[in-house]
């Protein structure tokens, strides 16, 4: 069965979908690393048995000095993947030139990297928002697409927007893992 490892760093509400659907079914999650002593993604690692690495980045003293922690950590465990879900940090090449890994962004990139993509997607002229896996590069969000998912902006407030939004990532993110560890 083909391993992959989940980052993220709050909720982990795509990696509680990933742990229900996927998780000895389709792959296995050999680990679950977050950066947030604090996340609540956290207790899902334990509900479900997934070996859980938490690496607080404040006793390191540089993104490189963190990155390559991480690095370490992720080849104890051999994935085929790695899939950050939700993992709120930019990393650098000490990682993303030796983690082979993809990313869930909340736009249709290249529109609205980094931070409240959701809003301000929602906020743009275009007719509709949705959903992106890229690959993970050195820039940030910058990666070659893998998947894209879109919904119309029409009819929907913030609120509802951000709920599809949210809705369509587990999809993106599953079909992109599945295509990917073929």
């Amino acid at each position: 069965m083909k391993k992959i490892a989940v980052l993220f760093s709050g909720k982990g509400t795509n990696f509680a979908y990933l742990a229900e659907h996927l998780h000895h079914k389709d792959l296995e999650i050999a680990v679950a690393l977050t950066n947030n002593p604090e996340a609540e993604g956290i207790a899902i690692a334990k509900a479900h048995g997934i070996p859980l690495e938490i690496i607080d980045p404040k006793a390191y003293e540089s993104r490189e000095a963190y990155d390559a922690a991480v690095v370490e950590r992720l080849h104890l465990y051999t994935p085929e993947l790695t899939v950050l879900a939700g993992f709120m940090r930019i990393l650098t090449p000490v990682f993303t030139e030796q983690i082979r890994a993809i990313n869930l962004h909340p736009s249709l990139l290249p529109r609205h990297k980094g931070l409240h993509a959701i809003e301000k997607s929602f906020e743009d002229n275009f007719d509709e928002g949705g959903v992106s896996v890229h690959w993970v590069t050195s820039e940030l969000d910058g990666g070659k697409m893998i998947v894209q998912k879109r919904i119309p902006k029409a009819g929907h407030d913030l609120q509802s927007y951000t709920e599809a939004v949210k809705r369509i990532e587990k999809e993106a993110l599953s079909e992109a893992i599945l295509a990917l560890l073929k």
